[in-house]
Order: C-alpha cells, then sequence, then structure tokens
C-alpha cells in the first residue's frame, strides 16, 4: 500500500549518518506517525527509508552544566512522565499530553514532531520559547541551530538532506523567580490540533520586576512564531496592569500572521494570540514571584 522499496535499520548514529552520506533521497524516520500520513497523501512510491528506533543515544534526557538535553527521540509519553521535565520544564509536560492520544504520544518523538516543519506542533512553540538550541550532524561536521531559525516556511526547515538532529539544548534554567507554561486551544480537549498554541515564561528580578520575558506560538502563521517585541516591552515591568497586558497582547499580534483554515478564521485567531498572551503571562508572572 505504502510502496516501500527499503527499510535501514542503523545500529549506531554513525551508521545513521554513512547511510544519509551514501544515499541521497533517503527518508529518515522516528516514531512514524507523520510519515505515514505523507506516505498515504502523496506519491511517495519507491520511497528508501530509514529507522532511527535502534539508535539509543538519541533517547536521553539529561541536566548538564550547559543546559537541559533532550534526544529527539524521546517520546511525548517519556517527556511527559520524566521528573527533570515535570521540575524545571512543564510546560513541555503539557505539550506532550496535548499532542494526539496515548497511541500517539507512545510513539511521536519531540525531534520528529520539530522536523516535521508544521506550524502547529505542540513542542515548537514551548522550545522557542525555552531559547531552544539544536544540535545538527552530518557525516562530516556538526552545527548549531537555534530553533528560531530552523524553521524557514511552510513544512520547511533548515535541516539538510544529509543531516541528523542528534541533539535538543534548552539553556540552564533559573531555580528561582522563574516561570514556563503552555496553554493548547483546541476544539477538544484530546486527540485534535491545535487551533492555537501560546508557549510563555518569564524571570524576574528581586525586587519583582521582569529581567526577560519570552512569548511563542503555534498555529499562529505559516511557521512557529516567536513575539520578540511582545517581550521586550515587558522588560522591567513588575505592575501588571490590564493596560500594559492589553498593548503586549498588540504586540503579539502584530508578530503573528494567523490565516482563515477550517478549524478557525484569521479573526478568531488573532483573538485568541491576545487572550492567550494575557493569560500566559500573568500566569507566568504570578508563579514567578511566587518563587522569589
Amino acid at each position: 500500500m505504502y510502496g516501500v522499496k527499503q527499510i535501514e535499520h542503523p545500529k549506531t548514529l554513525d551508521q545513521a549518518l554513512i547511510l544519509l552520506d551514501e544515499n541521497p533521497g533517503i527518508v529518515p524516520y522516528a516514531g512514524g506517525t507523520d510519515i505515514l500520513v505523507k506516505m498515504r497523501a502523496d506519491n511517495m512510491q519507491g520511497v528508501h527509508l530509514m529507522a532511527l528506533h535502534k539508535l539509543e543515544e538519541l533517547f536521553l534526557i539529561r541536566d548538564a552544566d550547559d543546559g537541559i538535553h533532550i534526544g529527539p527521540m524521546v517520546t511525548y509519553a517519556n517527556l511527559a512522565k520524566n521528573s527533570l521535565i515535570e521540575q524545571k520544564l512543564p510546560l513541555l509536560k503539557t505539550a506532550a499530553l496535548a499532542m494526539g492520544g496515548p497511541q500517539v504520544q507512545n510513539l511521536a518523538t519531540i525531534g520528529g514532531n520539530i522536523c516535521n516543519g508544521a506550524t502547529s506542533a505542540d513542542g515548537a512553540a514551548p522550545l522557542m520559547s525555552l531559547d531552544a538550541k539544536l544540535i545538527l550532524r552530518s557525516r562530516h561536521k556538526e552545527r548549531i541551530v537555534p530553533i528560531t531559525e530552523f524553521y524557514i516556511g511552510p513544512g520547511r526547515v533548515a535541516l539538510k538532506d544529509d543531516e541528523l538532529l542528534v541533539d535538543i539544548l534548552i539553556p540552564p534554567i533559573p531555580e528561582k523567580a522563574y516561570a514556563n507554561k503552555y496553554i493548547k486551544f483546541a476544539t477538544r480537549k484530546a486527540m485534535d490540533i491545535a487551533i492555537l498554541g501560546c508557549a510563555a515564561t518569564i524571570s524576574l528580578n528581586r525586587d519583582e520586576s521582569i529581567k526577560k520575558a519570552t512569548l511563542a506560538y503555534c498555529t499562529a502563521g505559516p511557521t512557529p512564531v516567536r513575539c520578540p517585541m511582545a517581550e521586550e516591552r515587558l522588560i522591567g515591568e513588575k505592575d501588571l496592569s490590564e493596560e500594559l497586558l492589553e498593548e503586549v497582547a498588540d504586540l503579539a499580534a502584530e508578530s503573528c500572521k494567523p490565516r482563515t483554515s477550517w478549524r478557525a478564521s484569521k479573526e478568531y485567531r488573532l483573538n485568541l494570540i491576545r487572550q492567550l498572551a494575557k493569560r500566559a503571562i500573568s500566569e507566568c508572572y504570578d508563579e514567578a514571584r511566587s518563587s522569589l
């Protein structure tokens, strides 16, 4: 039914990178939840696949001096139940539990979700708000790409044909006066693609003023998006008045380019962008202040 020509099963990362280098057109896949849909919808007769499920070095989650490392083969189910993620990155746990149902969560990987390039990817906005960096490796070299530069168009990412995503690095998370949050708005509570997803982080100074803020969205444009103007407006503020939040919401909307689809109109998404910005920022600020 799918017209698969051949499937490779490399046992090490080096073997996988050699296969990529020596077989132009080979298609790597992780959990397979996205590629199976593509194979049914598109003409991929004679496709040459490479499964990544034996690459144990890509399944790790660890805390290090340079930040938190998340292997791209970590499934959303494992992400949701990991104690380090629950403690320091609860927004990723929320995103993981919002990703489809249990069957999908047990197969879908965070790396596959990112590399698929979909603007609706639940992992994209949280990782953008966390200033995540993606380590991309080929047979001959390695490079680091901020996730904010990874999405280059609808369904397109800055991953070369001979590269694999081998690590996701999140800079060190403050121990206190910090909070992060992901809010997904969908028609159903589970097993639904986001009409809009909003991720935010807040870090405070000792006087309760905002030291750093980030705000990111999925399904708010042709690619996942960060909102630098809204973030900059919050720096130094410690009175989150309704007027300030309205201004931040307006700036967030300026950074986004939502479209009308069968799920929601452009106008409806613009309203959601504004409302979720206010809610996410307010909740992050209150939580960060409570941990001072």
